[in-house]
């Protein structure tokens, strides 16, 4: 029933209907199974404390092969709020013009979900997300970015981190000149960024496979992570193969 609801994101009238259950009992019983799902899958953040174990080159390459680490967020939609003024101004994102709370998240080369952020308010910009809620990864690691988290080298001038040329503006004074094109080999090296990142971008796209994450979140929002937890944790498991690396 919890996969059900998971992966179609249906009325409880529905699932009720399906499971020969009354539709009052159905969230209920969905929230007495989340934690005994939760002790069952490679949550992130149970993944994330291994790997801040690791010691040896040969384990940190288990975890991380090719040393490579791949950070995005992703949004969701959840509804206007109708009564707080102030949260409809946090949650609104020009982006995607509405209202949305975001996640961040951090892959291996295999699409393993390593690290996963609580959510945060759709406003919020990439890097200050980072900022307060990086993951802690061994130091031979290559974390990789894409363009939103520009300037992360100003406050983490030690990481080692690969980030794609941008196109930078003449600043103020000179409103109406375009910024320089890139270079033929900044643009070449942006192309093969891009695709190693598109790992991640597959791993966001399995998560959104759950519908419960892909449409507006219409359950209360206390229980937002609880729901990221399982579906990154399903997502993992589908990765693993069912292997079990949580001890």
């Amino acid at each position: 029933m919890l996969l059900t609801y998971y992966r179609l994101y249906s009325t409880s009238t529905l699932i009720g209907y399906l499971f020969d259950l009354d539709e009052t009992n159905v969230l209920r019983d969905i929230r007495y199974l989340e934690p005994l799902v939760r002790e069952c899958v490679p949550l992130p953040k149970k993944v994330h404390e291994i790997t801040r174990r690791l010691r040896t080159i040969e384990e940190v390459e288990q975890f991380f092969p090719g040393f490579k680490a791949f950070i995005d967020s992703t949004e969701q939609e959840i509804p206007r709020p109708k009564k707080d003024s102030k949260k409809r101004k946090t949650h609104y994102s020009g982006k995607k013009r509405k209202h949305t709370v975001k996640t961040q998240v951090t892959v291996n080369s295999n699409g393993l979900i390593i690290h996963k952020t609580n959510h945060a308010r759709g406003r919020r910009h990439d890097l200050d997300l980072y900022r307060e809620h990086h993951p802690s990864l061994p130091k031979n690691v290559e974390q990789d970015f894409d363009r939103g988290y520009d300037g992360v080298r100003n406050y983490f001038p030690d990481l080692k981190c690969v980030i794609p040329f941008k196109r930078r503006g003449h600043g103020r004074g000179h409103r109406g000149v375009k910024a320089e094109d890139l270079t033929p080999e900044q643009k070449g090296f942006n192309r093969e960024l891009s695709k190693e990142r598109v790992v991640v971008e597959h791993t966001i796209s399995r998560m959104k496979k759950f519908r419960i994450m892909a449409e507006e979140f219409r359950n209360r929002l206390k229980r937002y992570d609880v729901m990221t937890d399982i579906v990154s944790g399903l997502v993992n498991f589908r990765i693993l193969g069912g292997t079990t690396i949580v001890r």
